[in-house]
């Protein structure tokens, strides 16, 4: 069952949830609040081995997802 990443439209809580590919945009409740005003996210990965990055995806690194970024000067 795929992780999907989620943030509350309300409380801008950020959270992850294991569910089903159909559930996917279904709404769901907010952890922190309860509140089911919440959106499903873009997910980013980062990999590296030995110092290097062997895989990115998204604009920007792994900390800031965004494109640019002040500790890694993307």
């Amino acid at each position: 069952m795929p992780l999907y990443e989620y943030i509350c439209l309300d409380c801008k809580n950020r959270f992850d949830a294991l569910r089903s590919i159909k559930d996917a945009d279904v709404s769901i409740a907010c952890p922190a609040c309860q509140s089911d005003h919440t959106s499903r996210q873009l997910s980013v990965f980062f990999a590296h081995s030995d110092g290097r990055v062997v895989a990115q995806s998204g604009a920007g690194c792994a900390g800031c997802s965004s494109g640019a970024c002040a500790t890694c000067a993307h």
